[in-house]
């Protein structure tokens, strides 16, 4: 066997990064306006004029935008290699202080989301593969199936519009209790969680689906193998065939599974964030595109980015340690 080693694997998240940053820096640049213009827009627009041209020329210069594209995707190149991701035009901080006030609040609903919708998917899966063909089978998938076709937004208004206006039982928007003072810190994790709930409950059932189908799939094409009916033949009660032999080695590809939803949650929580005013990245990439704020557009994007990338390498070196049989290699 020839692997391709951890250099190769290094080298196709570079490349994957690197594209990251070609499309980080161009993407912004091609919406229509600039940092500046809706602060300086005239009467027939319908905004007040707040910076007259010459103040507008003024800051693209000063923020270097009436540089060749070029030289400013040489000088973004060069920033983000030292670190520096710049400064906020619109909010006037750092990108990496604007950045590291909200990133805590979307990890929390991301990971908590990640979790849910994986445990109740495999759950579910294994219950629908134990009952398959039956009605109670046919019921759970076709249910799940329809749900998942529901907008991740659309669905975040019907739950808001649900528990929290109908029912009263959660808050409306938000991250904390305003103006509370905690008395401890349980009272400051229970606060916390509760605000927490709803964007975390919409964010797991957009991905819920995925999971069940998938769990459920692979393990009716487990059942069918010849290690399974060897496990039977030596009188295995059915429980543990189940559970030891079968869910073990349907959880591999659930795995990877995982890693790609990440990358989805991620996407899915600028929407939620908005629908439930969570204070999170995702809330913040909404104000700096209608800011066009391209520095702090391309910070977001860029944390997103290396958070799903992470997130990948992590699940592969997972995989690759439950099954050694997986791992980059080829055949020499």
């Amino acid at each position: 066997m020839k692997c391709k080693g951890r250099k190769g694997v290094a080298l196709q998240y570079a490349t994957a990064l690197f594209l990251i940053l070609v499309l980080n820096f161009f993407l912004p640049r091609m919406m229509p306006g600039d940092p500046f213009l809706i602060l300086s827009a005239d009467a027939e627009n319908e905004v007040i004029s707040v910076l007259t041209e010459e103040q507008r020329q003024y800051f693209i210069s000063y923020y270097g935008l009436d540089r060749p594209v070029y030289e400013q995707f040489a000088n973004y190149i060069i920033s983000v290699v030292r670190g520096d991701l710049g400064e906020s035009i619109y909010y006037k901080v750092p990108v990496v202080e604007a950045i590291w006030t909200r990133l805590p609040w979307t990890a929390l609903i991301v990971v908590g989301a990640t979790f849910i919708s994986t445990i109740a998917g495999i759950l579910l899966g294994l219950f629908s593969a134990r009952r398959r063909e039956k009605a109670s089978d046919k019921l759970l998938m076709v249910g799940l199936i329809s749900f998942a076709e529901i907008p991740s937004f659309l669905l975040g208004l019907i739950i808001l519009l649900a528990f929290s206006v109908k029912l009263k039982a959660f808050p409306l928007a938000g991250a904390i209790t305003p103006f509370i003072h905690y008395s401890s810190p349980l009272e400051a994790i229970w606060d916390i969680g509760y605000h927490a709930v709803l964007p975390m409950i919409t964010l797991s059932l957009t991905q819920l689906t995925g999971i069940y189908l998938l769990t459920r799939n692979t393990l009716v094409t487990v059942m069918t193998k010849d290690y399974i009916r060897t496990a039977r033949a030596k009188g295995i009660g059915e429980q543990l065939v189940w559970n030891r032999h079968a869910l073990h080695n349907a959880l591999l590809p659930v795995i990877t599974r995982v890693g790609f939803m990440i990358g989805m949650l991620m996407g899915g929580a600028v929407l939620v964030e908005n629908v439930f005013s969570y204070p999170g990245v995702g809330s913040l990439l909404r104000s700096s595109v209608i800011a066009r704020d391209y520095p702090l557009i391309q910070g977001i994007m860029l944390v997103m980015a290396v958070s799903i990338l992470t997130a990948n390498y992590l699940v592969e070196i997972i995989y690759e340690r439950l099954d050694p049989r997986t791992a980059s290699c080829e055949a020499a």
